[in-house]
């Protein structure tokens, strides 16, 4: 992210593209679209450890990353937002952000990756939870 300049980008724009342009758009793709476009997100702004996933989280805007805990084959990461309706949990699609987040695991330790996202509506945060395969290592 070096290199980027830091742009502030209103949150209604940013609603209108992701909540509503992309989900007409996709109709009952989005998840699988916006799942793999994640992962062309990560292959285009690599980052050279998970630790930088919350910075990078933070720069583009899709909120508060934060470890939960990893253990031998798996790690579990909680989003949040200091503003609890710009997360819009209850309408938004959140494999965009798995998807990058399993992306960039995969790159990092050289193992097939997955993720996949649970909401919690009434605490207002979304868990993801990356897996990878120890057998599978990725040429």
């Amino acid at each position: 992210m070096e290199g980027h300049k830091m742009k502030t980008i209103p949150t209604f724009g940013y609603e209108i593209v992701r909540d509503h342009l992309l989900t007409s758009i996709l109709g009952k793709h989005e998840a699988d679209v916006l799942y793999w476009g994640g992962k062309e997100v990560a292959r285009q702004f690599p980052l050279f450890s998970m630790e930088e996933a919350s910075s990078f989280f933070i720069e583009a805007g899709w909120g508060q990353l934060a470890i939960e805990k990893e253990l031998k084959d798996e790690a579990h990461y909680i989003l949040t937002t200091e503003d609890p309706a710009s997360l819009n949990i209850e309408q938004r699609c959140f494999r965009l952000e798995a998807g990058f987040l399993a992306e960039q695991k995969q790159k990092n330790i050289g193992h097939l990756t997955e993720c996949y996202e649970e909401k919690n509506v009434k605490h207002n945060c979304v868990k993801f939870i990356l897996k990878w395969d120890l057998k599978e290592p990725i040429r």
